[in-house]
């Protein structure tokens, strides 16, 4: 299982950076368009829908994604990031109520997030990728982190769960580890300017290094969000993996969750900073 996961993770890296450091922005909006499709695949799946209807939805979700791609102004695109904004709340709501059977209004709900924040999320991929490859890389890394932190601080010491019925393995000490760990990688990037402009450089020069914390602590929050939102979607239709796609890591969803609400709302606060 290790070496295959290792073999998958480098065959990503070998497709993506290339595409970010050396491809054209087309390169980059194909293969955010090749995401977006599969993810939605993935995405009506675990909603709920059947037979034909995920394929359906997939492509849904990357004509609403050309849609706002084609529109004439930059404002459609940060109305569509801050619908997906409105949207993540939605599933704020949908977990605190918990696991439920997916029903079929259920199902509804959920196809209408999905066409909100999948194009949201490559969308604002761009955007990011707009403003420099160290700000996009800058943010994923925020998200890698405190997944990493949460994962080895949970491990050592953590007790007091987070959301047992949703993600058992996930604690409140992991969290706070995780949000330490980008805290200190934060400040310092932002103190530093290290490897600038990134995204907390960009934060500090518009507010200082309490407006990086501050900021930063919000896009911690809403990768744990992401992450437990597809983890309540899988548990609600009985599925450990979004998919098999990708070898010994599961599916797209499984890689991207907690990236999907992030990179909207860090490309939104870039905009109004």
């Amino acid at each position: 299982m290790l070496i295959t996961r290792v073999i998958t993770a480098l065959c990503l890296l070998l497709l993506i950076l290339p595409i970010l450091f050396l491809a054209p922005p087309v390169a980059l909006a194909g293969l955010v368009a090749v995401i977006v499709l599969l993810a939605g695949w993935e995405f009506g799946r675990l909603i709920g829908l059947h037979r034909a209807w995920p394929y359906a939805y997939a492509v849904a979700c990357l004509l609403v994604l050309i849609l706002f791609h084609d529109a004439p102004e930059r404002r459609a695109i940060h109305g569509l990031l801050a619908a997906a904004l409105v949207a993540w709340g939605m599933a704020l709501v949908l977990l605190a109520r918990g696991v439920r059977k997916a029903t079929p209004s259920f199902t509804v709900l959920g196809a209408i997030l999905g066409l909100i924040m999948l194009p949201a999320f490559g969308h604002a991929v761009m955007v990011l990728r707009a403003e420099g490859v160290a700000v996009l890389l800058s943010v994923a890394v925020l998200v890698w982190a405190a997944d990493i932190g949460a994962y080895f601080v949970g491990k050592a010491i953590g007790k007091r769960k987070l959301a047992p019925s949703i993600s058992p393995g996930k604690s409140w000490e992991g969290a706070i580890g995780g949000w330490l760990l980008v805290m200190a990688m934060a400040v310092a990037l932002g103190a530093t300017h290290a490897f600038s402009p990134t995204w907390f450089s960009r934060m500090a020069d518009r507010g200082g290094l309490g407006l990086v914390a501050g900021l930063s602590t919000l896009l911690v929050a809403a990768s744990i969000v992401g992450d437990l939102f597809e983890s309540l979607l899988k548990r609600q239709v009985g599925k450990k993996d979004s998919s098999r796609l990708l070898p010994g890591h599961g599916g797209v969803l499984d890689r991207i969750d907690a990236l999907i609400p992030v990179f909207p709302l860090a490309a939104l606060l870039l905009a109004w900073m």
